[in-house]
């Protein structure tokens, strides 16, 4: 059976808005569930989940070719996550987000991870920072294609592995979700975050790499700081 179509490519009209002749990509059966709910978080950064609109479980099942209660039991997830919330008798609602919003998770990020990674630039082998360059090579080649999808994983993997190294897997999960939660799009849509936008931030990684190998953990702090506050992770 052939791999789900990717979020980015979907026609995510609202419920109120045209239904016939809608595209339905193909899901497998195995673990429907969880690619669902891959496909809703890439469209949600994609934006083609439109910040203000209300999809039914019913609408989006019949598009992926599945029931309803897969569907609904995905968007249950991204309501626990922040992502969207629930219409009685309608659906889901995407949650409008502001600069405000991401301003205060770019704080919030920066005050979990920032005093970690200096405590590491101080501990961590240079070897060690020196294995992650691969991934920030790969975040770099995601950013180049300007697909936000992409990036974003390349982005969350890179970040997770740089967390990882503090042993403390509590501190890894907190700090994914409000990674995630940072990269959903802001009202008017994903033009905020372009190619060029992606590739700077990309290139961040690079540098914190070679901070973090050095063991300059003011360099750290600063680099991580300006990494939130730029372009929200």
């Amino acid at each position: 059976m052939s791999a789900p179509a990717p979020a980015s490519v979907l026609a995510f009209a609202p419920e109120e808005g045209p239904r016939a002749q809608q595209p339905r990509p193909v899901v497998q059966r195995a673990s429907v569930r969880g690619q669902i709910l891959d496909a809703l978080r890439t469209a949600l950064v994609t934006g083609d989940l439109l910040p203000g609109e209300v999809y039914s479980a019913p609408v989006l099942g019949e598009r992926f070719g599945v029931s309803a209660t897969p569907v609904r039991e995905a968007m249950q997830q991204l309501a626990l996550e922040g992502a969207v919330e629930v219409v009685p008798n309608r659906g889901f609602r995407v949650i409008v987000r502001g600069a405000r919003e991401l301003a205060e998770l770019a704080e919030v990020r920066a005050l979990l991870e920032v005093p970690v990674l200096m405590r590491l630039a101080r501990t961590v082998p240079a070897e060690r920072w020196a294995a992650l360059r691969p991934l920030a090579e790969a975040s770099v080649r995601a950013a180049a294609t300007g697909c936000r999808a992409t990036y974003a994983e390349a982005d969350r993997v890179f970040h997770r592995a740089v967390l990882a190294l503090s042993g403390n897997e509590q501190l890894v999960g907190i700090a994914e979700d409000l990674h995630r939660r940072s990269q959903w799009p802001l009202v008017g849509g994903p033009a905020g975050r372009g190619r060029a936008v992606l590739v700077a931030d990309a290139a961040e990684h690079l540098s914190l790499l070679e901070a973090l190998a050095a063991g300059e953990s003011d360099v750290v702090q600063a680099l991580m700081r300006e990494h939130f506050v730029a372009a929200g992770g």
